[in-house]
Formats: structure tokens, sequence, C-alpha cells
């Protein structure tokens, strides 16, 4: 692109239909976002999906040539974003945004949406990227974000009849709120209560490198039924650093409940949110870092999407993936703490973000409960890494009192959730976009070569199993109850043993 059981089980109750069957209706499976799934059990320890040799693999379905987002499950319905460089319906040609629907029982294609371009694809909806919306899903009702920085609320059923989608309403970003998308817009909403929470993919031209408009919103808050804007804000305005590809998260402070936003200015934001008063925000920068255009910085924005977990908030930084690797940071934030009022009156939990040394802060009021990255000092002789964390666009996951992250230089991270003491790393010898999942006993992460690496899950370094994928797999795979749902870019493949 250029551009834990028993409190969650409860606490998805109170704001999702609880669904018979397992199902993961959204990215990370709650709106906390971790990517960590405690009830998947069962899951075949290895597969193939070699055409002489194929393993454990019970159907698999044609998607388009690219695929970014990833599965969500719900009702016995599979919906994921993908292009229409391989088109199902002959007369719905072209490059085109799609989101398919198939069966989860025998990967059956049920039903389509379909969106056109925008006027400026170079400038907004990036050629054949498709939609790249990870859906979200309640009930009989899916939500996502098209390539036209839509909104779309869609019933899960489709047209009865027929294999195309049925809306049952759409919010133009563009058009209604003058939002500017950067390259692509490509949020999974976030659904809470009667509201939709949307990161609306405002960002520069990037052949001016500014904003156009300031003022125009980058995070909104919507009625979930009619799709009416409730509350919106514009805080990152002029600050943004290039685009906003990430996605919002809840947490829960005390006994009130939080909206995320992951600023494209490098800062994470909390609000209210039935209100959109902001309550506290988070330089996830250091003071004296500087962005330059092309990655030549070492100040970065939010791409990946944040977690909450225990009362603890994981965010990390990373840049566009094609300005390349470079230094980032992963910051473990206690929302609970009083921080320090801005200028602005809002509450700034990052008074020590420029002192990497967690173990001594200068603030006893500050957010900041750890932190890894920053150069390594002194910095080291021949082959040795000379940072402790690079960019990434991975989410990580949370088990067990261990946290899994990954970068986009292909190392992933074994850590201690609460301390941030590092138990172990792995070189994948690869790049990855992927975020690690966490699932019956195992860490599975995908690389940009095409492979699927299945770590035991243990603070004790072991050496992965190695699955051969034949793409890149861009996105984390789906476990659901005895099932891994994941996709190559081109093709949807269900494993499991029959």
């Amino acid at each position: 692109m250029r551009p834990l059981a028993i409190s969650m089980g409860l606490i998805l109750c109170a704001g999702f239909a609880c669904a018979q069957e397992p199902s993961y209706p959204m990215l990370g499976g709650t709106p906390f976002r971790n990517m960590a799934v405690p009830t998947a059990k069962g899951i075949p320890a290895t597969w193939s999906i070699k055409k002489n040799a194929r393993a454990n693999i019970l159907w698999s379905a044609e998607l388009g040539t690219t695929t970014y987002g990833g599965v969500a499950v719900s009702g016995g319905k599979i919906f994921v974003g993908t292009n229409n460089e391989r088109p199902r319906d002959p007369a719905i040609m072209g490059d085109k945004g799609m989101v398919y629907c198939f069966s989860a029982k025998d990967g059956s294609f049920l039903w389509q949406s379909a969106h056109e371009k925008l006027p400026e694809p170079d400038k907004n909806d990036w050629p054949k990227q498709g939609v790249a919306s990870t859906p979200v899903v309640e009930g009989d009702r899916l939500w996502y974000v098209s390539n036209r920085a839509e909104v779309v609320c869609l019933d899960t059923a489709g047209t009865p009849g027929t294999t195309k989608a049925r809306e049952i309403w759409k919010l133009d970003m563009v058009k209604e709120l003058g939002v500017f998308p950067c390259y692509l817009a490509m949020c999974s909403p976030l659904v809470h209560g009667p509201h939709v929470f949307v990161v609306t993919g405002h960002g520069v031209d990037h052949e001016t490198h500014k904003v156009p408009d300031p003022k125009a919103p980058s995070f909104i808050c919507l009625d979930k039924v009619t799709g009416k804007v409730v509350w919106k804000d514009a805080s990152p305005a002029e600050n943004i650093l290039e685009g906003q590809w990430s996605n919002p998260a809840l947490a829960k402070v005390g006994d009130a409940f939080q909206v995320l936003f992951p600023g494209g200015d490098g800062w994470l934001y909390a609000f209210e949110p039935a209100t959109g008063k902001k309550l506290w925000k988070f330089d996830c920068n250091t003071k004296k870092s500087s962005f330059k255009p092309g990655g030549r910085g070492d100040k970065s924005y939010i791409m990946a999407t944040p977690v909450f977990h225990e009362d603890r908030i994981y965010v990390t930084v990373g840049n566009n993936p094609d300005d390349g690797p470079g230094p980032g940071h992963l910051w473990c934030i206690d929302p609970a703490k009083p921080g320090t009022l801005g200028t602005d009156g809002v509450r700034d939990l990052s008074a020590v973000a420029d002192n990497l040394d967690p173990t001594a802060p200068a603030n006893k009021d500050s957010g900041l409960a750890w932190h890894l990255g920053g150069p390594v000092v002194p910095k080291p002789t021949g082959d040795g890494r000379d940072i402790h964390f690079g960019r990434t666009l991975s989410t990580v996951a949370v088990a067990d009192g261990l946290l899994y992250a990954a970068e986009i230089d292909g190392y992933i991270h074994c850590i201690d959730a609460l301390t941030g003491k590092k138990h172990w790393d792995h070189d994948l010898k690869d790049g990855t976009w992927c975020s690690p999942m966490v699932a019956d006993g195992r860490v599975y992460i995908g690389t940009d070569s095409g492979d699927i690496l299945v770590f035991p899950h243990g603070k004790e370094k072991k050496e992965p199993t190695k699955i051969e994928m034949d793409q890149a797999i861009k996105a984390p795979p789906t476990p659901v109850g005895n099932i891994l749902y994941l996709h190559n870019g081109t093709t949807l493949f269900a494993i499991g043993t029959k």
C-alpha cells in the first residue's frame, strides 16, 4: 500500500447480542481489540494448502487479488473486504471495492457489496486496493468503511433471492464531512452501545504534504441505527503527519468506558463515548523527535490498533510501509493516572514521554507504565541492532501475562505485559504487516513472503513451525471455536479437522 474470560464475556453481551455459536465479530474479536482468543480450542497444529499434499483444509473460497482486512465471523457467516479483480458478477466489472459474504459452514458465496472508485484514486482511493476495512457485526447488522470513505451499514442477510447486499444506510464522509482520505480510507469501525465510532481517514495531500482542511473531522461518533453524526473531533487538525489508518478501541477505567482514537499526529486520545468529551491524551513520540516525509525522521504515527487489557493500554507507532523500517515505540499506559493538565484543559498522561527509562519517572502522576523503544546506548558494533523496537503496523496480543509485538522489519518480541521485561525475541528473516494472534496455546504470525510461523505460547523461546501459504499474509488469522479462518490475499481458507 502506498498508501478473560468471564468478565469479557459479560461486557460483550452488554454491547452485542450473544451468539449461539462461536464468533469473531470484529477486528480483535472484542471492542478491546486484543489479538488473543482464549476460547479457541482444537485448532490443528499444522496444515497444508498444497494441491498434492492438502491437509486440514475444510474449504477454500476465492477472493480478489488484494485483501488487506481481517475476517469477521458471526451468525454462521463470514465477511471480508477485497477488490474486484476476479469478478463474481459479470455485470460488475472493473476496479471496485468489494465486501464478500460467505457461509462459514462450507465457504459458499452468499452476497457482495460493490463500491466505485473516487475520482482521483491516486490521491484518495489507491488503485486495486479494494475495501481494506475489517467489518464489525452486531446481530443482523454489519458496518465497515468503503474505499470511498463511506461508513456503510448493511443487513447481514443480504437481499433475498439475489447475491446483492442490502444497504440500511450510508454516510459519505467526503461529501458530507469534507474528509480527504490519504491514499485509502480503511478504518475498522467500533460499535459500542448505541454508537459506531470511526477514524475517518482524513490526511494530507501527498503532492503538497498539507492537510486540505484541518477542521474536517478525524474521528466521528454515529448513531448506529440511523447513521446520523452524534459528535465529531478534529484534534490532529493541521498536525496530521500523513494518513490516519488505524482503528478505534474501547477501554474501561473504573466503572466507565472510554473510546480510544489513535490520531494521525502520533497522539492517542480518549473520549467519553456518549458525549465526545475529551478525557486525556498521550504523546506516542518523544518530544525531541521530528517527522520528515518519506520516513527519514524519527517521529511516527499510530498505524496499529491500540489494545486495552487488564487496566492497561498498549499502543505502538509506525509509518507508511513504503517508507521502510525505522525507530518505533511500544507504550504501556495506565489510563487511571491523573497526568498533567494541558493548556487545552485536557489531561496529558505523557508527561515523561522524553524519559525512556520507565524505572525513573519524572512525574508519578504520568500514565507511562513502561516503554520499549529508542536507541540502544551505547551504540552496538557489528551486526547488532541500534534500536530497541522498530516501526510497526502490527497490533499486539496479550495472553497469560505475556505480550507479543511485531515490527515491520520482521522481529517478534515476547514481553512481560505488566513490567515490560523482554523474555525473548525472534528474527522472522522477513518483513511483516501481520499482527500476532494467540489461540489454543500457540502464537501465529504471517510474513510478507507468504509463510505463517507458529510459536508455542510461553515465556520460554522455542523454534516455530513454518507453514507455506504462497502469498503475503497481511491480516492475522481468525480463530473461531476449533477452526482457523485465514486468507493470503487471494484465497480464504477454513482450517480444521473433519
